[in-house]
């Protein structure tokens, strides 16, 4: 079972990764005009990126529910934390409808808002953390 554990800590890191690096191509992108080189270079990047890092969050979400089930793990933090991991999954989603916005030019919000979105996973990721290893209740 510690090699199940160990490949979840290497998806969820890489995933974290791709959640990070995102939405700081988006507020690159927000900053230059549609339509322009830099602009169709930060969509083949965002589009490649995005495609790498769905699958390891599938590992992630199949290595995480493989420890819950082969260690039968409960308590009020595992229910937190898998709201957050679910809030997660639904920011991952939401990244790619903001990819696919900036592909077609619908792009509606400046490079402000995406520095605050891009804080997000951050504050999800400290809150998980807490929630594993200190198991508050």
């Amino acid at each position: 079972m510690l090699w199940i554990k160990a490949l979840h800590i290497i998806f969820v890191t890489s995933w974290f990764a791709g959640l990070f690096y995102l939405p700081r191509l988006f507020v690159n992108h927000a900053m230059v005009d549609g339509g322009s080189e830099a602009a169709e270079r930060l969509a083949l990047m965002e589009r490649k990126l995005y495609r790498f890092m769905t699958p390891l969050a599938v590992l992630a979400l199949v290595f995480g529910l493989w420890l819950w089930l082969g260690y039968g793990i409960a308590g009020g933090w595992l229910h937190a934390k898998l709201t957050l991991v679910f809030a997660l999954i639904g920011y991952h989603l939401y990244c790619g409808k903001l990819m696919r916005d900036f592909a077609q030019g619908n792009n509606r919000r400046s490079h402000v808002w995406y520095r605050f979105f891009n804080e997000v996973p951050v504050l999800i990721l400290f809150a998980v953390v807490i929630l594993v290893v200190v198991k508050p209740f």
